[in-house]
């Protein structure tokens, strides 16, 4: 991938976030998903303290509020999926609003939607300050096996080439009066699948015979040696720090 390859969810800015080695934040990133989930539910408190901490991160790194919003979006499945639980587990009923809802179930959804809420906003802050090619180094540096890392390379770059080449596809489609409308253009859309199938392994063996004839032999070179300051983990390490703390006080209060 080229250096200047930038995902949708990247948001281009100059912070002490965006300026942290990639490898930095996604262990911080990580080790503050963990602690986060080792917590016990029951510390409600807690929770409002890790979403501060997340908003003073997205505050550092120039994140607007409504940014991040939009990206929490992602999780309305499981938001769907907790507020079914306190309705289908069994046990203990308690009455809310007229409603039999399970005690259990009730924790259960808080337990789904704090936690989960709190890791896909983390996520939505590493994507947002560090670019696809940033992470994929990062990930090179925190010792993931080479073998991973490149598949997750060639899928986020045909994966892109894959929705281009099926843009292209439908704008000719277009361009000769179809639109598809109902059951009976299910053949078409099932033959453009398999075209677009067929001119993706094509290119993908084009593209695979290019490398080979470049010297690829099973391994990335590693062109960009990203390095990090105590400074700079020392800085990384402030929000898994401070959430430990707020995990260790709500196993113990």
């Amino acid at each position: 991938m080229g250096a200047g390859h930038a995902h949708k969810l990247y948001r281009h800015g100059h912070s002490p976030i965006h300026d942290l080695p990639p490898h930095c934040k996604l262990a911080a990133a990580f080790a503050f998903v963990v602690v986060v989930v080792s917590t016990p539910r029951e510390a409600v408190w807690a929770f409002g303290l890790y979403a501060v901490l997340i908003a003073a991160v997205a505050a550092a790194a120039r994140i607007p509020a409504v940014f991040l919003l939009r990206r929490l979006l992602i999780e309305v499945p499981f938001v769907a999926f907790a507020v079914l639980m306190p309705f289908v587990a069994q046990g203990e009923r308690v009455e809310v609003l007229g409603m039999s809802l399970s005690v259990s179930g009730l924790w259960g959804a808080w337990n789904v939607l704090a936690k989960g809420t709190l890791g896909v906003a983390a996520s939505v802050l590493l994507a947002s300050t560090t670019e696809l090619r940033a992470l994929l180094l990062g990930l090179q540096r925190l010792k993931l096996p080479p073998l991973l890392v490149q598949i997750a390379s060639f899928m986020i770059r045909y994966g892109d080439v894959i929705t281009d080449e099926l843009r292209r596809m439908s704008i000719a489609r277009r361009s000769r009066g179809f639109e598809a409308s109902g059951i009976r253009h299910w053949g078409v859309l099932a033959k453009t699948a398999g075209a677009l199938f067929i001119r993706s392994y094509e290119r993908g063996e084009r593209v695979h015979l290019a490398m080979v004839s470049r010297g690829y032999a099973g391994s990335m070179p590693v062109i960009d040696e990203v390095v990090a300051t105590r400074a700079q983990w020392a800085y990384a390490a402030v929000l898994p720090a401070a959430a430990l703390a707020v995990c260790l006080m709500g196993w113990t209060l």
